[in-house]
């Protein structure tokens, strides 16, 4: 997530975003400043998904990209790995989790060394 995030910064210091990388870019941009001021602001509809949270072996949390749109983005999150951090573990549209096995078809980052 982490590579994701500086390539993006990186090509809009440049202005050289695509048309989809450039609305990414801003939607997760827009995200991160909400959850770095509150986590539960209303408009990331921030909750506990439970099914990736029993699976990974620790709480992973969802967050609103944008809402009301075909296959409508989600941030996943967790809290760490210090005190105060959050750390981006994955991006992905809308499971559906009501069909197909939803959250099962997400696969997320890890927080380890390899990240950084």
């Amino acid at each position: 997530m982490k590579v994701l995030w500086a390539n993006l910064v990186d090509k809009s210091g440049y202005n050289e975003l695509g048309k989809d990388e450039e609305k990414l870019y801003k939607k997760w941009g827009k995200a991160m400043a909400l959850l770095a001021g509150d986590p539960r602001h209303p408009g990331l509809k921030s909750r506990e998904i439970e099914a990736l949270s029993r699976c990974y072996g620790m709480k992973v949390w969802q967050s609103y990209l944008e809402n009301s749109t075909s296959g409508a983005g989600r941030l996943f999150w967790v809290c760490g790995p210090q005190q105060g951090e959050i750390t981006v573990i994955g991006l992905e549209p809308h499971p559906e989790d009501k069909k197909s096995a939803g959250y099962a078809k997400v696969t997320l980052s890890s927080m380890g060394k390899e990240d950084e």
